[in-house]
């Protein structure tokens, strides 16, 4: 069942349309990816869904509420980490989470324990008493996703939430990230530039582009509809010269051992092969020379 439904919700601001009739559904426990470029329309989306934003027409459920009926109730199915820090950095870490809990009337026992729990799976519980401002970007970063989960909301956006993280803490909150989504059935609305987020966490997207969906579906059935792909061999040898057997790939000779192919999505890699094979040849690796998801992005916005 959709958890979240979008239907033909519009947004101009004077003469410029933002949202020209967006549609979007979001299922329980999905683990769902919002991808459009600068200015596509996806902070107004999540503006609107969060009350930031007044839309122009259009409906939205969230958790089978319609923001129309019953906003209060509506937004407490929600739970959201925006792209800038907006917190009091004079606050004390752990205040900042009691806070967030009370206006949705949390309990403060019960706040205290989720306050608790949360700072301490996302490693922030020997930092409780620091006040905001002395915390490192990543810090900061963690502090909003454990302030939005302390009413514990059914959904969860994230907007850019990898931003000014480093690689290994970036692990650590996506394997957290996981454990919400999997273990306690939150449904995980992302946006990022780190497309390759998507691909490896994410079932489903769809992409926005000049205030319209221009695509949605799964991750999967979207790379499938790849008609090529650009791929880079890593060579033992050095090639002095392109084969000519590899003119069907558009083939780039980067340097003497690395060698850039061009490969449709139907064509079996045996040819390739067989050509170094032949030329006596060792194929130490082979990579995509660029994020798939991000190929299609382009080619999708594109359109």
């Amino acid at each position: 069942m959709n958890i979240l439904e979008i239907q033909n919700l519009k947004k101009s601001y004077g003469k410029d349309d933002v949202l020209r009739g967006v549609d979007l559904e979001v299922q329980e426990w999905d683990f769902f990816a919002l991808l459009g470029h600068n200015g596509a329309g996806k902070s107004t989306t999540i503006g609107i869904m969060t009350s930031l934003v007044n839309k122009d027409s259009g409906s939205v459920k969230i958790s089978w509420v319609s923001i129309d009926d019953n906003f209060s109730l509506a937004k407490t199915y929600i739970g959201v980490v925006p792209q800038e820090f907006n917190f009091d950095i004079f606050s004390r870490v752990d205040d900042i989470c009691l806070f967030a809990a009370g206006y949705y009337w949390v309990s403060r026992s019960e706040a205290k324990k989720r306050v608790e729990y949360y700072l301490k799976k996302l490693d922030l519980w020997e930092k409780r008493d620091a006040k905001a401002k002395e915390l490192s970007g990543g810090m900061k970063r963690r502090l909003m996703i454990a302030r939005a989960l302390m009413h514990e909301p059914k959904i969860l956006v994230l907007d850019e939430p990898t931003a000014w993280v480093d690689v290994e803490l970036r692990q650590t909150m996506w394997q957290f990230i996981r454990e919400l989504n999997e273990e306690k059935g939150i449904t995980i609305i992302l946006t990022t530039h780190y497309l390759e987020e998507v691909e490896e966490l994410c079932r489903n997207v769809a992409i926005l582009s000049e205030g319209k969906i221009v695509h949605q579906g799964s991750v999967k059935k979207l790379l499938a509809t790849l008609d090529e792909e650009i791929f880079v061999l890593d060579l033992k040898d050095t090639l002095l010269e392109i084969p000519k057997r590899f003119s069907q790939y558009h083939p780039k000779l980067v340097d003497s051992k690395t060698l850039e192919l061009t490969v449709k999505a139907d064509e079996s890699f045996n040819h390739i092969f067989s050509v170094f094979s032949e030329k006596w040849v060792e194929v130490l690796s082979m990579r995509n020379k660029s994020n798939r998801i991000e190929q299609l992005f382009l080619k999708l916005a594109k359109k």
